[in-house]
């Protein structure tokens, strides 16, 4: 398991001193946020990273009482896939 960090707007996780993968988001109003981009590393895919910052991101959003709108590609597919995300979907 990886230690995923978090700065305001990103969630992030760093090998050797680099960032090595992340999923952005930005403020979009009264209580919602815009899941707007996640990157992953050649190293990182295929083992379920980008799955583990979305899962850190959703955890905040719902700490927070936040809705999210997704925008980045990934974030709309997995939303769209099932409605383990419908608590913090903007869209619903």
């Amino acid at each position: 398991m990886v230690e995923i960090q978090h700065k305001e707007g990103m969630f992030y996780i760093e090998k050797e001193g680099r960032r090595v993968a992340e999923i952005t988001y930005v403020p979009a109003g009264e209580g919602k946020i815009n899941a707007n981009h996640t990157y992953v590393s050649e190293e990182m895919r295929g083992v379920g990273t980008a799955a583990q910052l979305l899962d850190a991101l959703v955890g905040y959003a719902r700490e927070n009482d936040l809705k999210i709108i997704p925008t980045c590609s990934y974030v709309v597919a997995k939303f769209a896939r099932g409605s383990q995300y419908d608590d913090v979907s903007a869209l619903k």
